[in-house]
């Protein structure tokens, strides 16, 4: 069982029977009241947001999540094909679990599927990622006076902003985090 000052951002907790996220908790103490924590929490299954104060006297389950390497396939009309490298079991994923994460995924793509009471309720990828670009439109020369960005197109269709010395078929490195341009790879 969990405390008060055990709910943290990215902590997993049950909550009246169902798996939440902790997307925010702030630590509020007011004159001559107890201390809370505000948290924002987001439903695993269902992706709705609540927010719930939490008191001292408060004990929360943590949410028994498995974390489980898979490898993505492809996407077709049933849905996002997952493939565990292990056993070769293939799990069909719904865009509601797969989520924003969609827009990174490629052939062979590891990630981590979070399980929770055997069911795939989150997708999971790695911090940084490498990617070819597609489409690089060419620098204009006069715009290095500040740290000029330009939009690019990686394989897998997404566009993120590069630098100006990004050209067509360069590598480089994406924090899947922010959606942004970190380094050459």
């Amino acid at each position: 069982m969990l405390g008060m000052n055990d709910i943290k951002k990215g902590r997993m907790v049950v909550l009246e029977g169902q798996p939440f996220l902790v997307m925010s908790a702030d630590f509020l103490k007011k004159q001559q009241r107890r201390p809370v924590v505000r948290a924002i929490l987001k439903h695993i299954k269902t992706g709705q947001n609540k927010e719930h104060t939490f008191m001292q006297s408060d004990k929360i389950a943590e949410a028994e999540i498995e974390r489980r390497p898979f490898q993505f396939l492809y996407k077709d009309e049933s849905g996002w094909q997952f493939m565990d490298p292990n056993t070769y079991e293939q799990v069909i994923l719904s865009d509601d679990v797969v989520g924003e994460m969609g827009k990174w995924f490629v052939e062979g793509q590891e990630a981590s599927l979070l399980m929770f009471e055997q069911q795939p309720v989150l997708v999971e990828l790695p911090i940084k990622i490498d990617r070819e670009v597609i489409i690089a439109p060419p620098g204009i020369k006069g715009d290095t006076s500040t740290n000029v960005m330009k939009e690019v197109e990686i394989e897998g269709g997404t566009k993120v902003k590069a630098p100006l010395f990004i050209k067509t078929g360069d590598k480089i490195r994406i924090d899947t985090r922010t959606g942004t341009y970190v380094e050459r790879a």
